[in-house]
């Protein structure tokens, strides 16, 4: 049975998460993409003061042979372990919590006063709604009608 990419990260999810639990590690995101022909699973983690590079080592040989053994996917694959970088994706009602007074950017299944991309400062996040500061005006967005958001990054270049 061929699994979808949903069905592969779902069952990545639940087998790792546990485990980095276990090891102090933040599970953020996991991707299953395509890239030119290759199967990459690239698993997204964080913990407090920031992940190394011995840290990515660590977990990619901690996940990989269980990965394997678990055959979530029966084919030949490339596993990344990665921090999610200065614009993290916000996914989780804890991930939104902490980025309140955060710039982030939010896309929006349908569209909300006939945009669906925001840019702003999260001003709040209570009962499953985003309440994003967009140039002055406060614009209330339900966590369910959310489609992607991350933090934006607001340093100088």
């Amino acid at each position: 049975m061929v699994k979808s990419v949903d069905q592969v990260v779902r069952e990545v999810s639940l087998l790792v998460e546990p485990i980095l639990d276990e090891m102090a590690f933040e599970l953020v995101d996991i991707e299953f993409i395509s890239d030119r022909g290759r199967w990459i699973l690239r698993i997204y983690l964080d913990k407090e003061g920031g992940i190394t590079l011995d840290d990515c080592a660590l977990v990619s040989r901690e996940l990989g042979d269980l990965i394997d053994v678990k055959d979530v996917f029966p084919g030949k694959y490339s596993l990344e372990i990665s921090s999610p970088g200065l614009n993290r994706p916000l996914k989780k009602e804890k991930d939104f919590l902490k980025a309140v007074g955060r710039k982030v950017k939010v896309k929006t299944i349908v569209p909300v006063k006939g945009c669906r991309n925001f840019t702003g400062h999260l001003r709040n996040f209570q009962d499953g709604v985003l309440y994003l500061d967009v140039d002055n005006n406060l614009i209330p967005l339900s966590l369910r009608d959310v489609k992607k958001a991350h933090l934006a990054y607001e340093g100088k270049l």
